[in-house]
């Protein structure tokens, strides 16, 4: 867990594949298929990683909050960098 927490420097991207990788038993028994943690991974890596980390003992309490954080974080990810992108193409 403590190499987990250092990686996240890194990006949750290369977090969630070698927790995949490291622990798959844990990931099959989340998703059930392949399907949705690579779209999970790809889209809202953030959101997968806490997924991950609190749905096998069941989503309560402030299990959702986190859940939710992780989301908006994965979200602000998009839109600021729509923001800047939109404000490079102006200042060009």
């Amino acid at each position: 867990m403590c190499l987990l927490v250092g990686l996240l420097l890194f990006g949750p991207r290369v977090v969630d594949v070698l927790w995949w990788l490291l622990d798959p038993v844990r990931w099959d028994a989340t998703f059930g298929t392949v399907l949705w943690p690579i779209i999970g991974i790809v889209f809202l890596p953030l959101t997968t990683l806490i997924y991950v980390l609190v749905a096998p003992g069941g989503i309560a309490g402030l299990d959702a909050v986190w859940l939710a954080l992780a989301f908006l974080v994965d979200l602000s990810g998009y839109a600021g960098g729509r923001r800047y992108g939109r404000r490079r193409s102006v200042a060009a």
